[in-house]
Parts: C-alpha cells; structure tokens; sequence
C-alpha cells in the first residue's frame, strides 16, 4: 500500500475509515434503523459524539467511494475498551467493512493505553461471533434476555490488547488498518 494511501486510509478495497462527525449522522441512521430492532436514536448518537470529543469515546465511520457504508464505536472504561457497535449496511455485508472497522477501533484501544475490549453480541449473531472471535474475543458470560428483552447476549472479552502477539494478530488480519 502506498504511503498516500495509508494516510487517506485507504486500503486495497479503497475503503476509506475516518472520525464520525454529525454530517454522518444521516446515512448512520439509515444502516441503525434497518440493523437493530431497537435502533439508537439521533441524539444518542449526538451524545456519544460530543463524549468522542472530550476523548471518552471513538466513532468511525467507513466510506466506499463517498458512501458511508458502516460505523462503528468504541467507549473506553478505564483500561478497558468496550465495543459500543459495528453496523455495515446490508448491501454491502460480507466484503470485510466489519472486520476493517474492528481493527480500527482495536489499533485506537491500544493508541489509548487500554489493556482489554469488551463486547456484547447476539447469541443468534454467528457471522459477529465469528468476526470477534478471529480478533482474539473469548466468551466470558451471557446476559439473559439482554437484547429487547428475548434475546440473550454474550458477553466476549479480548485481553491483552497491547502484547506483541496480539498486535501481530491484528496486523495479518487487517493489514490496511495498521499505521
């Protein structure tokens, strides 16, 4: 890849991964309503967004040839990171956006001092699970009826983000994200 490229962000797909701002929140909320039953509303996403700029949250969006096709967000607790969501419109699912926007967020939880990650996600979500389990999450606990009170969650936790292993791992799964 190409200096120029690396610093647009840019990888082999010409997927572009950058801050979320309040211009996104339009097409954010479009992928939102259509990728959960009970969708965030605008002005949470308002509010994580103004958290992002006091540095307690990190919001990316990602954009193939302008379009805004996936989001993703990233609370940190302490010196822990915990994986707020990842949504990629439906059209554009299975083309590694989720897995480039993971890796992203992982690279800014160690940028941040964080030790771990955290997560929540369906336990009918196979495709998630999969994804989160190649970044190295194991499964830690289930919350019952966690989503829409029917469903319940597994709680997955990533350790030791910053070791020279894992940070091997991220950079052969998603060499596009490495800076």
């Amino acid at each position: 890849m190409s200096i120029l490229a690396r610093f647009l962000g840019r990888g082999a797909s010409g997927l572009v991964i950058a801050p979320m701002s309040r211009r996104d929140l339009e097409q954010v909320m479009r992928i939102e309503d259509v990728s959960y039953p009970r969708p965030w509303t605008r002005r949470l996403f308002e509010g994580e967004l103004d958290m992002a700029q006091r540095g307690e949250r990190c919001y990316l969006v990602a954009r193939d040839n302008g379009v805004l096709v996936g989001y993703a967000g990233l609370m940190y607790v302490v010196a822990d990171a915990h994986v707020t969501n990842i949504a990629v419109a439906s059209e554009q699912q299975r083309r590694g956006i989720a897995t480039r926007l993971l890796a992203e967020l992982s690279w800014e939880a160690v940028r941040h001092g964080c030790d771990a990650m955290t997560l929540e996600v369906r336990v009918s979500n196979t495709a998630a699970r999969s994804l989160y389990e190649r970044f190295g999450f194991v499964e830690a606990g289930v919350r019952k009826n966690y989503y829409e009170n029917t469903e319940d969650a597994i709680v997955m936790w990533c350790n030791d983000l910053r070791s020279a292993d894992h940070l091997e791992s991220l950079r052969v799964l998603c060499p596009e994200a490495v800076r």
